[in-house]
């Protein structure tokens, strides 16, 4: 009963291998499409961040936007499923490199690195990818996903190649290690933090937190910072970018070095994202530290959940609003 189990998943495997780039394109486009009519909630948080990040753009090119967004991301999300399936020489394959010799060089230093990256493109590709080119597993920091069942599948899927994965709570004495011992960190750092936990950096020409873990590990082990990032081109391939190391001029002040070394690291993201604003996941709520009224939904459904907390703790006074509860 086994060995026809085995057998099944096998063939499974290598039908899912075999489907065609341009099938898993057309239709993650129409995968996305539906996403754009069906999923009004995060509809509405991408057409509010484009609007928010791109003020000048007429109401028609930010709806447009929206949909290529949607698509782009139906493709991802189909593609990411078929990576799960993929021997190491089909991913070697599916990507060109740009910026080839940072990347060796970086390598070749013998210095701790730490690549950075953001959710562009297809950014889970970009971590296998890179692992298997250096013949070498990367210690990759990120937050768990809430859903177990996806996030034991992501887990398998990012330590396929041999990364080593660690949750981003408590994380710092294993980074440490790592960079003392001259190996690399993989790290996506586009999104928002806590306020008590991230530094204000301006980000579209709004304020917003990052974190300031890489910047004070980079000032404080003199470590490679390598911008990493995977886009998908006007064919459907994909090119994986590397950028030349990030640096800034250390003064002083260790506060406002790490506060200008995380806004280096911000501008540089920011600057993909006008170059592929389609590839980015402006699904996000990245303002909402600052500018909640971006999100008055999630302001609701916040609240609703604070209130059957407090009912279940026998207590009636609503609490205060607190951004950083959605």
């Amino acid at each position: 009963m086994k060995q026809i189990h085995d057998r099944n998943i096998s063939l499974l495997s290598l039908f899912i291998q075999k489907i065609p780039h341009n099938s898993i394109i057309h239709t993650g486009r129409l995968l996305g499409l539906a996403g754009y009519v069906l999923d009004l909630r995060h509809r509405r948080i991408v057409l509010r961040n484009l609007k928010f990040a791109y003020p000048q753009w007429s109401s028609r090119k930010v709806r447009t936007m929206a949909r290529r967004i949607f698509q782009n991301m139906g493709i991802t999300m189909l593609e990411i499923c078929q990576l799960s399936f993929l021997p190491k020489k089909n991913i070697l394959a599916k990507a060109c490199i740009k910026g080839e010799d940072n990347l060796v060089n970086a390598i070749n230093s013998e210095k701790g690195i730490i690549f950075i990256s953001a959710h562009i493109g297809n950014w889970e590709l970009s971590l296998l990818h890179c692992s298997y080119y250096i013949q070498s597993g990367i210690l990759l920091v990120a937050s768990r996903i809430r859903l177990k069942m996806l996030d034991r599948w992501i887990q398998r899927l990012r330590s396929s190649s041999g990364n080593i994965l660690i949750n981003k709570k408590g994380a710092l004495p294993s980074m440490v290690k790592a960079l003392r011992k001259g190996e690399a960190l993989g790290l996506l750092v586009d999104q928002s933090t806590k306020r008590s936990e991230g530094v204000n950096v301006d980000f579209f020409g709004h304020k917003v937190t990052a974190t300031p873990v890489v910047a004070m590990l980079a000032i404080r082990y003199n470590c490679i910072v390598l911008p990493a990032f995977c886009v998908r081109e006007k064919d459907g391939t994909y090119t994986l970018i590397y950028k030349k190391p990030l640096r800034v001029k250390k003064t002083d002040d260790l506060k406002s070095d790490i506060t200008s070394y995380t806004q280096v690291m911000t501008d540089m993201i920011e600057n993909m994202v006008r170059e592929y604003p389609d590839q980015w996941f402006w699904f996000h709520k990245r303002w909402k530290r600052y500018y909640p009224e971006l999100y008055p939904e999630a302001i609701k459904r916040r609240d609703r959940r604070r209130k059957k907390r407090f009912a279940k703790q026998n207590q009636t006074k609503p609490g205060k609003i607190n951004s950083e509860d959605f």
